[in-house]
């Protein structure tokens, strides 16, 4: 038994200096990912998962999670993430299970269609969609400062692709599949430095909900996890200093959470486990409120 306000490093961990999107091998102060911790039980053995956003952070927590559950995945990242995706492709293929790798950019509508065109043909179909793939940067000085190429990267990124991809993979996905959404403790306690990532986050609990409604009658299972502050390449990559060194501090917990303390989430709502579970919204926030 572990006391979880000890079992990771507290605030000011080091992030690195760094530029969107950020790379893990950058970050002095690594995340883990459940490289070494994960033990699978063969909840997903067989299906076959698209991961956007799964060279680093909760998309290679995730991936690592469902490889060692029996899944083969589909990997999608920004080509400049191609060191990082490599990494995680080696964790992959070291569980055994099948990985392919798609680099592109998720605000082109073609490619999330050729994202989920390559799943089908090189995996044999699609089973879980994990929409993870996101944008955020800090803009402290509020909506004024908030240009439209920002907005409208951070939409494009964090809704539309999500949208996108949901809609070219549900013709190919059988009763029993799932779509797992990543939204964001923003979209109930949002911040005004985030002010347009969190829109887009409060959209994703949304969409959940109305696409679980929608695609209830096929019997796929739609639902989203709410992570809270997670230590990835992202942070020390998009907020200020003083950000990162306090980050994760106001959790009751007093620390930030670790991408391995996330993947179990994603691999309840895509195992048979969470049968019964659709529309809804799992908080990982390190105690902060999710309603």
């Amino acid at each position: 038994m572990t006391d979880p306000r000890d079992r990771y490093p507290g605030p000011e961990l080091d992030g690195g200096d760094q530029r969107p999107p950020g790379s893990t091998r950058a970050m002095p102060d690594r995340p883990d990912h459940g490289e070494e911790s994960y033990r699978g039980t063969g909840r997903l053995t067989g299906r076959k998962a698209i991961i956007t956003g799964g060279d680093s952070g909760i998309g290679r927590a995730v991936a690592i999670a469902y490889a060692r559950e029996g899944a083969d995945v589909l990997l999608s990242y920004l080509p400049s993430e191609e060191t990082d995706a490599r990494d995680t492709v080696s964790y992959v293929e070291k569980a055994g299970r099948r990985a392919v790798t798609v680099p592109g950019d998720v605000r082109d509508e073609a490619h999330c269609e050729a994202i989920v065109d390559l799943a089908v043909r090189e995996l044999g179909g699609v089973d879980i969609l994990v929409n993870n793939a996101a944008y955020q940067m800090m803009v402290p000085g509020g909506i004024t400062e908030i240009t439209t190429e920002q907005f409208d990267r951070v939409m494009k990124t964090n809704l539309y692709a999500l949208f996108w991809l949901s809609r070219a993979a549900v013709p190919h996905m059988r009763p029993g599949s799932s779509i797992i959404n990543t939204a964001s403790i923003q979209a109930y306690l949002s911040s005004s430095a985030l002010l347009d990532y969190a829109t887009t986050k409060g959209g994703i609990v949304a969409f959940t909900k109305a696409l679980a409604e929608d695609l209830a009658d096929k019997g796929i299972r739609v639902n989203a996890v709410a992570p809270g502050p997670i230590w990835t390449p992202l942070i020390p990559s998009t907020m200020t200093d003083e950000k990162v060194a306090s980050f994760g501090s106001d959790t009751p917990l007093g620390r930030a959470g670790q991408p391995a303390e996330v993947a179990p989430a994603y691999v309840y709502f895509a195992s048979d486990d969470a049968s019964y579970t659709t529309g809804e919204v799992l908080g990982v926030t390190g105690g902060k409120p999710v309603s």
